[in-house]
């Protein structure tokens, strides 16, 4: 379990596009691609992008289900936690205010956001 860099944006900007990152990183898809598909879910759902709506709605016709986080200790399960709880498969992971990769208990981010809490995540699924 660790923190790996990875930023999918063509010009390496590092704030406001958190959901289409980590969604390009798990499908697998280049970040202008993920762009404009979850842009245009949100325009047929006549809402943001950004909207955990919106891009739960696109990752759910890709094939991923959700999942809530129980918390025992609301405070202290962290992103590493989660990683270390689920060291097979990939997932979507949403703190309250920001949405990273993880893949095989690994998470990858613009920034070490290993003590993040996570409330839900969502789970590629064959």
């Amino acid at each position: 379990m660790a923190f790996r860099y990875y930023n999918a944006n063509p010009k390496q900007n590092l704030v406001g596009d958190c959901v289409i990152r980590a969604i390009s990183r798990v499908t697998g898809m280049d970040w202008d691609e993920t762009y404009i598909r979850i842009a245009l879910q949100g325009f047929t759902m006549r809402d943001m992008p950004s909207s955990n709506n919106v891009w739960g709605a696109f990752l759910y016709n890709e094939g991923f289900r959700q999942g809530v986080i129980s918390h025992v200790c609301p405070d202290c399960y962290t992103v590493r936690d989660f990683c270390a709880e689920h060291p097979r498969g990939e997932y979507i992971l949403a703190t309250g205010s920001h949405v990273l990769a993880v893949e095989d208990g690994n998470y990858y981010d613009t920034w070490d956001s290993g003590d993040e809490i996570p409330v839900f995540f969502w789970e590629r699924s064959n």
